[in-house]
């Protein structure tokens, strides 16, 4: 299992520590440091079973700036919107958590991080 966190994140604490305490074993990837690639997003995002869009966070000043908010949300834009997150990876929705199973979860609730833990 891998966590993609962001230390500062509660969200992501808060996973680790369900995670720890359920004694999972996992790596944890501080996707600020170590972005993904664009490949990488377009796996991750075909096991999330959702579209770039859907993990971006539209409330960064980052995403204001690149006026997301406007840009089209349709097959055809998925590429930019890759790109776009893998150049700038404070715009990925946290904590994201990969099962070797296969399964994937953006696990913002308890409820989702403790179901990853099942996967394993």
């Amino acid at each position: 299992m891998e966590i993609w966190i962001n230390p500062a994140c509660s969200k992501c604490r808060t996973a680790l520590s369900i995670l720890d305490e359920a004694g999972a074993t996992y790596t944890t990837r501080r996707y600020l440091d170590d972005p993904p690639t664009a490949v990488e997003l377009g796996s991750l995002l075909a096991r999330l079973g959702l579209e770039p869009w859907d993990i971006t966070r539209m409330g960064e000043a980052e995403a204001k700036e690149l006026k997301l908010a406007s840009w089209p949300k349709e097959p055809a834009a998925r590429t930019r919107w890759i790109e776009t997150l893998a150049a700038h990876p404070i715009l990925i929705q946290r904590p994201i958590i990969t099962a070797d199973s296969g399964a994937a979860a953006v696990a913002r609730s308890d409820t989702t991080v403790r179901a990853m833990i099942a996967e394993v």
